[in-house]
């Protein structure tokens, strides 16, 4: 299994494709599986590049605290050990958190930056949110998170047509899931992200997405977003929940098709 050395840590990564790179960076579940629905549509055009963040599936779990500048600095450093100089920056909830530091701190290293069901900084919503599914871990382990988790993630819809799925889905996250301490250092790291101050000075293109009935990131937050990168494009998708990146990848993956070719 691939892997290159981070941090006193290891990170594990695919790679698929030829072109100019194009990163895609996963939300609190950390898995580059996640992009399954995205990989096979874009890795004809470019080198898509997927990877398990630290403290998730493959990567090392020696880690309990976390903080999401280091996990930017870490996509950098998985960057430089692939030789990637600057990328199209792809990131879904905690990877768009993740997206904002990059084009803020590296703008050098972001080409194009789409930033998909991702937030702006904790407020009330968010806090509460967050909180519960941390003592949701602390009280009653990953198993109850578990059941739970499609219910924050998906729309009705999808659930109802996708119901033998998700069982398997939540099955294999129980069995691969990490120490429930690494689940609460990275919940942790949510609660303190805040890079609003700096949202301004992003110089990359940016495409703002988000479902109009997302329940983990509402829409104000990327329509926050959308107001304070210069030039950034909102499109707010007519159902799918907060993984709109799933359920309405047919959408999803042509916008982000669109955005990543303009000229």
């Amino acid at each position: 299994m691939p892997k290159v050395a981070v941090a006193g840590g290891e990170i594990y990564y695919e790679e698929a494709g030829r072109g100019h790179p194009l990163v895609f960076i996963s939300g609190l579940n950390g898995v580059g599986r996640y992009w399954e629905p995205q990989v096979p549509v874009f890795r004809p055009h470019y080198r898509v590049v997927t990877y398990d963040q630290r403290g998730t599936g493959a990567s090392d779990r020696l880690q309990r605290e976390f903080s999401v500048d280091q996990m930017a600095a870490e996509t950098v450093a998985l960057m430089d050990a692939l030789k990637i100089e600057r990328a199209h920056i792809v990131g879904m909830s905690t990877g768009g958190a993740i997206g904002q530091i990059l084009a803020i701190d590296h703008p050098q290293r972001v080409a194009r930056l789409a930033l998909c069901s991702t937030w702006t900084h904790c407020d009330p919503w968010f806090r509460r949110l967050f909180e519960a599914r941390r003592a949701m871990y602390q009280q009653c382990g990953t198993e109850l998170h578990a059941m739970f988790h499609p219910l924050f993630l998906y729309s009705p819809d999808y659930v109802i047509a996708h119901d033998a799925e998700i069982d398997e889905e939540r099955r294999k996250a129980v069995a691969g899931a990490p120490p429930v301490e690494v689940s609460v250092g990275r919940i942790n790291a949510l609660l303190k992200f805040d890079r609003r101050a700096g949202l301004a000075r992003i110089k990359a293109p940016t495409l703002v997405t988000v479902s109009d009935d997302d329940f983990i990131t509402p829409r104000y937050f990327s329509e926050a977003l959308a107001r304070a990168i210069p030039g950034a494009k909102l499109v707010i998708r007519r159902g799918g929940g907060h993984s709109s990146t799933k359920t309405r990848a047919d959408e999803f993956n042509r916008d982000l098709l669109e955005f990543l070719t303009a000229g």
